[in-house]
């Protein structure tokens, strides 16, 4: 184990040398800056997989499926998104076993890139990363304060105005500061906690739903389109995939904590191919038991969290459903604690590489916290305070803030992805032009006589 982890290490220790594979070889160094490696196999797994968190992505975000398709949308959408998400998870897999940095893709965007462009192309893909992180995290202080306003609502009528919601998110976001700072490195045993917890609670549900609520028929559930967007059923499917969109969102998060993994070349990997795996059967699975347990989907229409009186009436138990809400609202706030974490290892990331202002502040590391980016820290929950007070501000610019964090997190997936093909295309068209010079002087320059055209008179 010790030489895997001195092999590891030697791949991504900073002030070694990175080989751009562009077209004209470049060398890229940085300030020889690394915390400390101690976040095991099993707990980079169990993180990679509680930020997406695809069941409860799908079961927090239900409400668009519903409207946009119905059960269709909400079953089939989960093999769209996978295809989507696994393709791309595949490609940053192959990438961090050879580089893995916590920069992550723009890491590898900057090695892959020509020369003449490595710098502006990096830089775009970390700023982009970087914004997708930041809505992330503030997206999901958004969602966990609606949870526990629905749980007001619904035992004392109380309806929490927007200036309160505001309030929740950041007192949400400061405790997770808080434990960020303090606690995390005394108990990176609460990833695999909340990965049990998790699974746990998704089992619970599916079964206690599918066995006491009343149940669709299977032609309705597996066949049954209805969609009150009034789009055409295939711009409504694609509508309802903003649900699904959810379910890998922070695919990317054991990328930007890999230098504080140990053998990261191999552990990285895995962790990203397992939040596939484990992803889709849980948010197919939970998709596939809450669409047989679906009333009227008018019911759901108005609800602040349509979930929550989904399960109080499939397990036709108040207490229940409260039950379930109450610990999707402490993984949730997990979530929070985590997002900022992998946020303010990019963050730091971009700042070792002196992407950011004031940069030699934020790159440092706090050695009485353990080794932690403590100014980067700050940054993220500042940032994500921004973020709230724009919903407080104007709910519509939030939702269209929120609208884009799939899309831009996509989008730095795919530059290094398209960097890659880049480079293969090269070895494909040589390849393709050898074929073709060997065909013609073997055999088409004695027997090739051109195009041969009739015209009917």
């Amino acid at each position: 184990m010790d030489q895997q982890d001195e092999k590891s290490s030697d791949k991504t220790e900073l002030g070694h040398t990175l080989e751009s594979t562009g077209s004209e070889n470049t060398q890229q160094t940085v300030d020889p800056i690394q915390p400390k490696r101690d976040i095991g196999a099993f707990q980079i797994i169990a993180l990679g997989f509680n930020i997406p968190n695809s069941w409860l992505a799908v079961a927090v975000a239900f409400s668009t499926a519903l409207t946009a398709g119905g059960p269709v949308s909400l079953i089939y959408g989960n093999f769209v998104i996978t295809a989507m998400y696994g393709s791309a998870a595949v490609t940053l897999a192959e990438l961090a076993s050879v580089y893995p940095t916590a920069g992550g893709q723009y890491h590898f965007a900057s090695i892959m890139a020509p020369k003449r462009f490595n710098k502006s192309i990096s830089y775009v893909c970390g700023m982009i990363a970087t914004v997708s992180w930041i809505i992330c995290s503030a997206s999901v202080c958004s969602v966990t304060s609606l949870c526990i306003a629905a749980i007001a609502e619904f035992y004392n009528g109380y309806q929490a105005s927007a200036w309160q919601l505001f309030l929740i998110s950041q007192a949400l976001n400061v405790i997770s500061l808080l434990y960020n700072l303090f606690l995390l490195k005394k108990t990176h045993w609460i990833h695999d906690a909340a990965f049990f917890l998790t699974l746990a609670t998704f089992v619970s549900v599916s079964v206690v739903c599918l066995a006491r609520g009343d149940k669709q028929s299977s032609t309705w559930v597996w066949t049954s389109f209805e969609s009150s967007s009034g789009w055409t059923p295939v711009v409504s499917f694609f509508t309802g995939l903003t649900t699904h969109a959810y379910m890998f969102g922070g695919l990317d998060a054991t990328l930007h904590l890999a230098e504080e993994t140990l053998d990261a070349s191999r552990t990285v990997p895995k962790a990203l191919m397992s939040t596939i795996g484990i992803g889709f059967f849980s948010g197919f699975v939970f998709s596939v038991a809450m669409a047989y347990c679906l009333p009227s989907l008018d019911v759901l229409a108005n609800d602040l969290v349509p979930v929550y009186k989904l399960w109080r009436m499939a397990s036709k138990s108040d207490t229940a459903g409260t039950v379930f809400l109450i610990i999707i609202i402490i993984l949730l706030t997990y979530i929070i604690a985590a997002t900022q974490q992998t946020t303010s290892r990019l963050l730091w990331a971009l700042a070792r590489d002196r992407g950011l202002v004031f940069s030699s502040q934020f790159a440092k590391l706090s050695s009485k916290l353990g080794d932690i980016p403590m100014a980067a820290l700050l940054l993220d929950a500042g940032l994500i305070f921004v973020c709230g007070c724009i919903s407080l501000g104007s709910s519509a610019a939030f939702n269209a803030l929120v609208g884009v964090f799939s899309l831009m997190q996509m989008i730095s997936f795919a530059i290094p992805a398209a960097l890659l093909i880049y480079h293969y295309a090269a070895v494909v068209l040589a390849i393709i032009a050898i074929v073709m010079a060997v065909n013609w002087f073997v055999f088409a320059k004695k027997h090739y006589q051109g195009p041969r055209i009739e015209f009917a008179e």
